[in-house]
């Protein structure tokens, strides 16, 4: 079968559903045409200032096409949305919408449902929002954060201690107009600490900060364009209406942390929006490195031939794995979207856990394949205009925003490693062609990097907490990549059962199959250990490899296509 060949429209139709679900579609699209639109084309020759007012004026565009701007705030499936066509185009902009939208009304939203509060000057944008929760002395601890916010008999005093108390980063500059802010404080009552609540600051008005608010514009960052700044307050006087939520009727041992937890309660939603972001540089990436690989013509072996880069296995390898992994990315991400717009009292914990896994490995991974697209590209994947540099860019704030990925993961994996599992017995798998066998294998490496993170737990040589963690850690860590390689493959599955066209149900049965053979082989050694794969099933592991991308390879078009970029955002090289 030729490279270019393609299946038939209805095909692609059917991955396009899976992909994108008929009853949401309309709203992906709406999310398409508009950052498809000329105001958001790259902006050739801007300086970093230009740019970040171009995020806010992005932003309002954004705004002024919403219907419903609380419900937008409210829906976590569009906001995921909103980042994930939004990130591969303008990361300045998705920063400040995802903060404005998720976890500053996003906030207010949930902590007051019963509360009448007047949010037209938000709604309307004419005061941005902003959140103001990590400080400079305390990042992935900001729960002992310094700021406070002390009760009088005329409502609260708002104070930065001391230098390392400023908060730390948030888009608090004079781009975009009047701010607000939710800033996080130790509520003092009486002289005893309350916990963590928010209190709702207005930070500037059009003739710049607010008396008592000091604003320190930080350097440019290589991210996307955001006003980031460092922020301080001097014994500001808040109203007692500032107090989001209502006021703590006693303290009692615990309710600090649960307070802190409730007030920073959209950071998961917020994890999810920075996957989505993994999904959409990853689409994008692929999709223009795809499209390119079948056009650019190169010399072939015989004299005065020509082939295009797709046709040479080296590249095509390549592009397929980046590929296959990106459909991993969408297919897990949308799971973790589902399980938590779902989530009940009883499976919350759970889904938290999902996500936090999710927006790690959809981020680290959603970056190498951008890095890898760009690669493949060669001397035209170095044009910023051509779209790789800045979606590679912009997924580094993601890595790091709503918990630094790999103290995320970190406490995920404590969660997985103390977490009870049920072990089977099984004898070398022989079927290398069922997808059932394949998944039964990477079980097995999730289960292999539980039992050693959890004998490193119980080594009695390790006297502290601490030491008894730094000899689990690296395992434990190695088991949250397999737990999320294994829910990826699981989900890549599940859309091929789902997928409406018998054709589109076996590409994405020879996606899985890309996936988990590279899986397996980068585990072949621990598996031949464990008496998991035979000697001679891991000597032809390489072969299996090079097999699946081969049966892959006359598909990569339509496999992009489905993605529903080309015409607007995937646009040709130059």
């Amino acid at each position: 079968m030729d490279a270019t060949t393609t299946l038939a429209p209805t095909a692609v139709t059917a991955l396009h559903d899976v992909l994108y679900r008929p009853e949401t579609a309309h709203l992906h699209e709406r999310w398409r045409d508009l950052v498809g639109t000329a105001e958001f084309a790259y902006p050739e020759g801007r300086s970093h200032q230009e740019r970040v007012l171009r995020s806010y004026r992005l932003l309002r565009i954004v705004n002024d096409s919403l219907d419903d701007v609380p419900a937008f705030a409210a829906d976590a499936e569009q906001l995921t949305m909103m980042h994930e066509w939004t990130a591969g185009v303008d990361g300045g902009l998705t920063a400040v919408a995802g903060i404005h939208y998720n976890l500053f009304l996003g906030s207010l939203l949930d902590l007051e449902s019963s509360r009448r509060r007047d949010l037209s000057d938000f709604t309307a944008l004419r005061r941005t929002g902003t959140f103001l929760c990590t400080e400079r002395a305390h990042g992935n601890d900001a729960a002992r954060m310094e700021t406070t916010a002390t009760r009088d008999q005329h409502g609260f005093v708002l104070h930065t201690p001391h230098a390392g108390a400023a908060k730390f980063m948030p888009n608090t500059g004079p781009a975009g107009g009047p701010k607000s802010g939710l800033v996080a404080a130790k509520l003092i009552m009486d002289g005893e600490d309350y916990g963590i609540h928010l209190f709702l600051t207005p930070l500037r008005d059009a003739a710049g900060p607010r008396p008592g608010v000091r604003v320190e514009l930080l350097p440019e960052t290589f991210t996307g364009a955001v006003d980031h700044c460092a922020t301080a307050f001097d014994r500001v006087r808040l109203p007692p209406e500032a107090l989001i939520g209502p006021l703590p009727e006693r303290r009692t041992v615990g309710s600090g942390r649960q307070r802190f937890l409730r007030a920073i309660g959209r950071v998961t939603t917020g994890k999810l929006c920075m996957s989505a972001c993994g999904v959409g540089a990853a689409k994008l990436a692929v999709a223009r490195a795809v499209h390119f690989a079948h056009r650019r013509r190169t010399s072939g072996l015989a004299p005065g031939s020509s082939v295009t880069l797709f046709e040479h296995r080296a590249h095509q390898t390549r592009l397929l794995d980046a590929l296959a992994t990106t459909y991993a990315i969408i297919a897990l991400h949308r799971r973790a979207v589902r399980a938590w717009t779902g989530a009940t009292a009883s499976t919350r914990a759970e889904a938290e856990r999902l996500v936090a896994v999710v927006k790690g490995w959809t981020t680290w991974h959603g970056r190498a394949v951008v890095i890898e697209c760009r690669e493949r590209c060669g001397s035209r994947g170095v044009f910023r205009l051509n779209g790789f540099g800045d979606p590679m860019a912009n997924l580094e704030g993601p890595v790091t925003a709503e918990g630094d990925n790999l103290v995320v993961w970190s406490k995920a994996a404590g969660e997985l490693v103390l977490g009870r599992r049920a072990y089977t017995d099984r004898t070398a798998v022989v079927d290398m062609d069922d997808p059932d066998h394949l998944q039964d294998l990477l079980a097995a490496v999730e289960e292999g990097w539980h039992r050693r993170a959890g004998r490193r737990l119980r080594d009695r040589a390790a006297r502290t907490p601490l030491e008894r963690w730094n000899n689990a850690v690296n395992p434990a860590l190695e088991l949250v990549d397999a737990h999320a390689r294994r829910l990826a493959g699981e989900a890549l599955l599940d859309m091929a059962e789902s997928a409406r066209s018998p054709e589109a149900q076996a590409m994405l049965r020879l996606v899985h199959r890309l996936f988990a053979l590279r899986q397996v082989t980068a585990h072949a050694g621990t598996l031949l250990a464990a008496g998991r794969l035979a000697a001679p099933v891991v000597e032809d592991l390489p072969d299996r490899c090079d097999a699946a991308v081969l049966e892959l390879a006359p598909h990569a078009l339509p496999l992009v296509a489905a993605f529903g970029v080309d015409g607007t955002l995937e646009r040709p090289l130059t």
